[in-house]
């Protein structure tokens, strides 16, 4: 995969930058570190610049958050309290209760959420699900996700252009924190469902 995107980013510049990173947002399993390090890099030797390189990364990442995030509001809350109704809620042990809070939830932290996100593996493109489905408002989505994504985005450019033909040195950190990440992600995951099942069984009792 990596081949590939060295290629397509050598063959269409800042285009390739644009497009590859609209889909990792769409498709987190493509690494945005290999994207932005090596478009850091191509700056030292072809006629791209750090600034080009942002901009095109960033209104990529916009394009995929955006796009994700009407995914989102079709799968509303509503739908997926019909959904919870059936087979699925009993399987999940989820109310249609359970969904208003965690839509409350979003709607007091969902602005934090969102910009934070930005520099998390994997949340980093599916916060955006969730933004949609609690009807986040669109200005203050653009807004967070404009921010975090340039930050993001400067820091591993920036970092590329740096270090040069170096730049895979560099990935290979990002690869680590990319995979601690997802570690204590799993572990909180964990921690959350034994957490949810025991307080439900608990109200069951009573």
């Amino acid at each position: 995969m990596q081949t590939a995107i060295i290629k397509i980013m050598n063959k269409f510049g800042y285009l390739g930058v644009f497009s590859l990173i609209a889909i990792e947002n769409i498709f987190p399993p493509i690494p945005s570190e290999v994207i932005l390090l090596f478009g850091g890099f191509m700056t030292t030797y072809t006629k791209l610049n750090v600034i080009g390189v942002i901009i095109a990364s960033t209104l990529g990442s916009l394009l995929g958050a955006i796009i994700l995030y009407y995914i989102g509001k079709i799968l509303n809350k509503d739908r997926l309290k019909k959904i919870i109704k059936g087979k699925t809620g009993k399987i999940l042990r989820l109310k249609a209760s359970d969904i208003d809070k965690a839509d409350n939830w979003f709607d007091t932290k969902g602005n934090k959420t969102v910009f934070f996100c930005r520099f998390i593996p994997i949340l980093r493109s599916l916060i955006s699900i969730p933004a949609g489905m609690s009807e986040m408002e669109m200005p203050k989505f653009l807004i967070y996700t404009i921010i975090g994504s340039a930050i993001w985005n400067s820091v591993l450019t920036i970092l590329g252009s740096i270090v040069g033909e170096k730049w895979e040195t560099i990935l290979d950190i990002f690869d680590k924190y990319s995979h601690l990440t997802l570690v204590a992600l799993i572990i909180l995951f964990i921690i959350f469902v034994i957490i949810y099942f025991k307080k439900h069984k608990k109200i069951e009792e009573k």
